[in-house]
């Protein structure tokens, strides 16, 4: 899963992104309005998590221009700013959630958590495709009831897939999401073939029933029946 961490204050940002690597996320940061705008423009989130006070703009704008992009990602207002007009603002554009400075990080875990499960999983504490289930709390995965023992990349790869089933992944798309944004600096995507390959055969060997189709030059897509 990538997160988007939208916080002009160092401290508080180095914290919330060494909090979340450790969780296992794919975190980009943006320190600015006009950075975060950027990226929202360009790259896609599954979460982001968005302070209101930035030095060049309001985040609540960002959440003006998130709505007219028609985004999906979940969002979390982080913000020292516990005005009711904001949070209530702030709700009203697409919101998720309004969580005040200061936090424990655990209760960020846990908001962040509750996102991703209502906006990819749809409430669903498990997925489950025919014979594969996926706990996303847990980062594990089994077939017919079996671990099925991956690395993270492999993790994250699948997971991506299940919540794009049936639907074409480009490879750059893939990339930005499991590698993070600057993947659209790299000079090929061997590394993407190589997890993908040893992907498949570790789900054929288990017995999944689904299928990682390669659609020559463009991309992948999670055929699910």
């Amino acid at each position: 899963m990538k997160i988007l961490v939208v916080e002009d204050e160092p401290e508080m940002l180095d914290n919330m992104v060494r909090s979340l690597e450790e969780e296992k996320y794919v975190v980009e940061t943006a320190t600015t309005f006009d950075a975060a705008s950027e990226k929202i423009h360009f790259y896609q989130y599954d979460c982001i998590l968005l302070d209101i006070s930035l030095p060049d703009g309001s985040g609540l704008v960002i959440l003006e221009e998130l709505k007219k992009l028609n985004a999906t990602q979940g969002v979390i207002i982080v913000s020292a700013k516990d005005a009711v007009d904001d949070k209530v603002a702030g709700l009203n554009l697409g919101a998720d959630d309004y969580l005040p400075k200061p936090f424990h990080m655990a209760e960020l875990h846990a908001r962040v958590k509750s996102v991703l499960r209502r906006r990819k999983f749809k409430g669903n504490l498990f997925l489950e495709l025919n014979n594969l289930k996926v706990d996303p709390n847990e980062r594990t995965v089994y077939v017919d009831g079996e671990l099925l023992t991956l690395n993270r990349k492999e993790y994250d790869i699948l997971l991506y897939f299940i919540s794009n089933k049936n639907r074409l992944v480009s490879k750059t798309a893939l990339g930005e999401h499991v590698w993070g944004d600057q993947i659209d600096e790299a000079d090929s995507f061997d590394f993407i073939y190589s997890q993908i390959k040893n992907l498949r055969k570790k789900l054929k060997e288990y017995g999944a029933q689904l299928e990682i189709q390669a659609i020559y030059g463009i991309g992948y897509k999670l055929l699910v029946s």
